[in-house]
Parts: structure tokens; C-alpha cells; sequence
């Protein structure tokens, strides 16, 4: 976990991400991006909705289920990711291990045998990681992909932050995400860290002061979408 605040300090101390610029598109295809835009919010509604029945919904002040476990905060597109591998693992790499231990036990004395080891480790690898995700999904809430009006930051927030420290014009876009879906590099930050933790409920126009192992860096938030 440390590494992690560690990358997600540096990558804020550099140069960061530049802001979006936009130019003016013709009517006509504006208008048909608005009604494509349109289209993919109801079907991302309805996916969203789905999930939503099956594993619940996000709730920021509620960290642990009725059984005391921790929840897993993620996005639907995050979720399907588990999904997805969580089935790759169950349906095809299970299966491939399992082959390569019965081919290992042919070859005759295990005890020198390093074919059947190392198929043995990955066997144990592939059923931890299987519990690991299983665990993950069952306790899954979900954090809402869809861009909404918000005031205050917010697990599913986009956040870009003007670097006041050096003055820099360009601003600095960051998301933050469950620590499941975290990767600093992608702009995608944990709200465990210390950087997220510190710019969960602040306000558009806020300044927050980021300590990062070369000093600190003050940043004031322009825009929260």
C-alpha cells in the first residue's frame, strides 16, 4: 500500500495531465452526438441498474456489509472486469493447470519432478486469486460511471486541479476510484490514499496542500465533473 501512496505523490508532484480543449463541432454532428450520448446514458442506466440488484449500491458511509466485511468500491466497468477474469480463471486456466499436473505425474517420481512443482504452485496461485475475486464481487458496490452535477468530491468524481506550487496553466485531471481500480499513471487514484482521502469532500475552488516526499505541492480544484 505504501508504494502505492508513494506513486500516486510522484505522479502528482510531475507534470500531470493537460486540460481539454474543445473546439466547435458543426450543428449537425453536434446534434448527433448529444442523441448518441443520450442512447449510451439510458443503456449504461440499465446495465448499471443490473448490477446494482445484484451485488447492491454504494454507500460512502457504510465500509463493511452485514457480515462485517469489507466492501469493495468499484465501477460497473470495473466490476465486469472481475467478472470476466474471475470466469477466465474458472473456465480455462483451472483447466490448463489440472493438464499440466496430470502430464507432471506422468513423467513417474515426484520428488524430483520440477514440472509437477511449479504446476503445483500455479494450482495454488489460480484458486487463491479465484477466492481473492470472488470475494471481491460478492462484496461489490457500486460507483456510479455516469457523469452527474456534483458540489463536493466524491468516490466517481473527476477532478482537475490547478498546480499552485508551480504555477503551472495546464490542469492536472485525476478520478478517484476504489483501491481495486487505482493506477496512479491513468489518472486513476485510491480513495485510501492520502491524496484521495484529503480531496474527498472538498468543494470547486477549495485548495489542498499535498505532502509528497520532495515537499509539499498546494493545488486549488477548478472543475469537478
Amino acid at each position: 500500500m505504501n508504494d502505492l501512496f508513494i506513486q500516486e505523490d510522484d505522479l502528482l508532484s510531475g507534470s500531470g495531465v493537460a486540460g481539454f480543449g474543445a473546439g466547435d463541432d458543426d450543428d449537425d454532428d453536434e446534434g448527433q452526438s448529444v442523441k448518441s450520448e443520450e442512447y449510451k446514458d439510458e443503456e449504461d442506466e440499465k446495465a448499471e441498474m443490473d448490477l446494482i440488484e445484484q451485488y447492491g449500491e454504494d454507500d460512502d458511509e457504510e465500509m463493511v456489509n452485514e457480515d462485517g466485511k469489507k466492501v469493495t468500491l468499484i465501477t460497473r466497468e470495473g466490476l465486469n472486469k472481475l467478472i470476466e477474469e474471475s470466469k477466465y480463471l474458472k473456465e480455462t486456466k483451472r483447466r490448463e493447470v489440472a493438464g499440466r499436473i496430470k502430464e507432471a505425474i506422468s513423467y513417474g517420481d515426484l520428488s524430483e519432478n520440477s514440472e509437477y512443482e511449479e504446476s503445483k504452485n500455479e494450482q495454488a496461485f489460480v484458486e487463491g486469486r479465484i477466492l481473492e475475486l470472488d470475494e471481491k464481487i460478492k462484496n461489490a458496490k457500486i460507483i456510479s460511471g455516469r457523469k452527474k452535477i456534483t458540489k463536493t468530491v466524491q468516490l466517481g468524481t473527476t477532478i482537475h486541479l490547478r498546480n499552485l506550487t508551480k504555477g503551472k496553466d495546464d490542469l492536472e485531471i485525476y478520478t478517484i476510484v476504489g483501491s481495486t481500480e487505482a493506477d496512479p499513471f491513468a489518472g486513476k487514484i485510491s480513495n485510501e490514499s492520502p491524496i484521495g482521502s484529503m480531496l474527498l469532500d472538498k468543494e470547486k475552488g477549495d485548495k489542498v496542500k499535498v505532502i509528497i516526499p520532495a515537499g509539499s505541492v498546494e493545488y486549488q480544484i477548478v472543475k469537478l465533473d
